[in-house]
């Protein structure tokens, strides 16, 4: 009886003994499985945290490229804008150089005419001084040949608008510059300085007329006016460009 119980306490002690050994075992292995799964859990919620902040970078990053493309679209609508305005602006400039080259000839047309003009009436003044003499009163107005005359020199009185026979040589002589000039024209001032414009009108026409009848001036070339002379009695001979020629060369210019 003793023996058997003996066995039984022998083999009780030793299945204690394991059970007391692998339970230290399994709370061991338990702890370091603890201690794994903590290390695991932190490495997870550290990845966690890592995600949302790429994330949020990411978040980031994508709005900033969505910005850059609207950037983008807004600049190349405006440097689509800025060239269709910049080549209607460059069309402008090339049409206001046009415009101005064209304004530029037209007035060269017009400079050179008025040169043309002056040279001429630089011939006429020394044609005049040479037929007329030195003591001819001889001026200069407005790019005209202004030679002035006594009534009295002209007609019998300074109230007769018939032309004396001893002025026609002289008149003979600004008829000859007329025909040495053919570019100019003459226009017959009658001066008064008592109001008389239709006595003086007269005297220009009477002298017109002898230019045109004696001395074969043409009529187109002469112009007779009546003018109040301002304390100034007289005939103007006025040698000028042919104005109406000169007009319309400005016109046709000015319309080209």
């Amino acid at each position: 009886m003793k023996r058997p119980l003996l066995l039984f306490l022998l083999i009780f002690g030793s299945w204690a003994t394991v059970t007391a050994q692998k339970k230290s075992e399994l709370i061991t292995e338990n702890n370091a499985l603890r201690s794994q799964l903590d290390s695991v859990n932190g490495l997870v919620f550290e990845a966690q945290k890592d995600s949302r902040v790429n994330i949020a970078k990411a978040e980031s990053l994508e709005s900033q490229v969505n910005e850059l493309q609207d950037a983008n679209a807004t600049l190349l609508k405006n440097l689509t804008s800025f060239a269709e305005v910049s080549s209607k602006n460059s069309q402008n400039i090339n049409n206001a150089l046009e415009s101005l080259a064209e304004k530029e000839a037209q007035l060269k047309s017009i400079t050179d005419a008025i040169a043309s003009n002056d040279s001429t009436a630089l011939v006429v003044l020394t044609n005049a001084k040479q037929s007329l003499g030195e003591n001819a009163k001889i001026t200069v107005s407005n790019g005209a040949i202004v030679v002035s005359e006594s009534l009295t020199t002209l007609f019998n009185s300074d109230t007769d608008s018939n032309v004396n026979a001893n002025s026609e040589p002289w008149i003979g002589k600004i008829a000859a510059i007329l025909k040495a000039n053919p570019a100019m024209a003459l226009t017959v001032e009658g001066l008064t300085m008592t109001g008389d414009i239709d006595l003086a009108t007269r005297q220009a026409n009477t002298v017109a007329a002898v230019l045109q009848k004696n001395f074969q001036v043409d009529p187109n070339r002469l112009m007779a006016i009546g003018k109040d002379g301002n304390f100034k009695e007289g005939v103007n001979f006025k040698i000028h460009p042919k104005f109406d020629d000169f007009y319309n060369m400005v016109r046709k210019n000015m319309k080209n």
